[in-house]
């Protein structure tokens, strides 16, 4: 068997072969997801949750119009999210880093490998088998070759990404959407809550493995229009909402509509154009969390109104001389 010194020797050499030998290749750069969300590594499931709200309203693209940087740091925001939110995926992010999605891939090779060391040492008198490097420099780069075991590297199959796009009414609640990949039908299930320009993973439903590999996985995309007359930013909405003069000024009610039906309002007296006003629980669902719902944000427009007859003129102008 190889013992240390060799090891470190070929993992030098291979690190030479890619820099020189393939000069092209991209250098993937670590990405702390809890540096991105601003938390430590002992955080809640409460404080990754309270971190991402508060960074994907600063960051929301929608808020960021002239700001090149927001929609990539909103993306990393979501990315980070995905991962740590989920336990699982969070287990295998911090055993493995920036390897995490290949870490059952990882465990099945590493157990695949001590079982051969153990075949090796059973039949060999402590000779170093010359094969061991030789597929060593072959999966690195991609190269196949028959060795006296007649051992097969598995590769893992290709990732497959694909673009979906929805309708912010379509987002507002779960439900299940059938897509074509690759000539097969998959029926995937959409949480309620989903962002626009959110990824989500599907395990297993890209390319083929070889020999015996792992399936790749398929990532999408999601792409949200938003026609509503809402302006969504995370889980809150946004609208304008006329106020005739009249109401505005002796009070009363309106009826609105929002996501989930009408609600009626009751409007103070003496109501100022601009006013804000916030409806609790009636906004968007919070991504992943049953029965939660973000806020929603009126904004009053009083309207001054117009073709008025001579006798409505003559009232406003005894109103404005009652004022001195």
């Amino acid at each position: 068997m190889c013992d240390d010194a060799k090891i470190n020797s070929l993992c030098v050499i291979a690190l030479l072969l890619l820099i020189f030998v393939y000069p092209d290749k991209n250098i993937i750069i670590m990405i702390d997801y809890y540096k991105i969300l601003g938390i430590y590594k002992n955080a809640t499931q409460k404080d990754i949750k309270s971190a991402y709200r508060k960074l994907a309203r600063k960051y929301h693209p929608d808020l960021n119009p002239d700001n090149k940087d927001a929609k990539k740091n909103f993306q990393q925001i979501n990315e980070a999210n995905e991962v740590l939110s989920d336990p699982e995926k969070r287990k295998k992010y911090d055993q493995y880093g920036k390897d995490w999605k290949h870490a059952d891939e990882f465990n099945n090779q590493k157990q695949n490998q001590q079982q051969s060391a153990t075949s090796d040492r059973q039949g060999n008198s402590g000779f170093t088998n010359e094969g061991e490097f030789s597929d060593f420099f072959e999966s690195l780069f991609g190269g196949t070759r028959g060795t006296g075991r007649s051992r097969q590297v598995k590769y893992r199959g290709e990732d497959f990404n694909a673009e979906l796009q929805l309708d912010l009414l379509d987002a507002y609640t779960t439900h299940k959407q059938t897509l074509t990949v690759n000539e097969k039908k998959i029926r995937i299930t959409i949480p309620a809550g989903i962002e626009n320009g959110q990824t989500i993973k599907i395990t297993g439903h890209g390319g083929q493995g070889i020999n015996g590999g792992p399936n790749g996985d398929l990532y999408i995309k999601f792409s949200i229009a938003n026609n509503s007359g809402f302006k969504r930013l995370g889980a809150d909405l946004y609208a304008t909402v006329d106020l005739d003069l009249y109401t505005a000024i002796l009070g009363g009610e309106l009826t609105i509509d929002t996501l989930n039906g009408k609600v009626r309002l009751n409007i103070k007296p003496e109501t100022q154009n601009g006013t804000k006003i916030r409806l609790k629980n009636k906004g968007f669902p919070v991504y992943r969390s049953k029965d939660q719902f973000g806020d929603l944000f009126i904004t009053f427009s009083v309207k001054i109104p117009t073709n008025l007859t001579e006798k409505q003129k003559g009232l406003f102008s005894e109103l404005s001389k009652s004022q001195y």
